[in-house]
């Protein structure tokens, strides 16, 4: 079987698939700051907070940036397995919530870097073990 190798050009592009990434979960979270409000808990309300949220320049933006790393994704996977793709491009679970503290001033307490800690973890013993099986084929 053929093994595609990563090369600095592709991981370049998985660090700008999660920089992407996170900034498309930032924009979403924006979009949705005007509404913080509204409890949704039945057809109107409904209605008016998906009003103020399609009425977010922030969603838009989301929007298209999922396009565009949908076009940087497609391009990695026709380069490398997906088996190595989704490992290296996991950065966004730090990327995230470093983006949150610093620009939403949201505060990530001790628990949930720990559970991001053991998450990335498994990634890199995830990614080491992708690794061995190809050395041993």
């Amino acid at each position: 079987m053929f093994r595609k190798k990563l090369t600095f050009k592709i991981l370049l592009f998985l660090i700008l698939s999660d920089i992407l990434e996170t900034f498309i979960q930032f924009c979403f979270k924006k979009s949705t700051l005007p509404a913080t409000g509204f409890g949704v808990t039945n057809l109107t309300n409904a209605l008016a907070f998906m009003k103020i949220v399609l009425a977010s320049p922030f969603l838009w933006l989301g929007i298209c940036t999922v396009l565009v790393i949908f076009v940087i994704w497609s391009t990695i996977l026709s380069k490398i397995d997906l088996s190595v793709a989704v490992p290296v491009a996991s950065f966004s679970y730090i990327l995230v919530p470093v983006c949150s503290i610093v620009f939403l001033k949201e505060t990530i307490s001790p628990l949930r870097w720990a559970g991001i800690f053991f998450i990335l973890s498994g990634i890199i013993l995830t990614s080491l073990s992708s690794k061995e099986k190809i050395n041993e084929s």
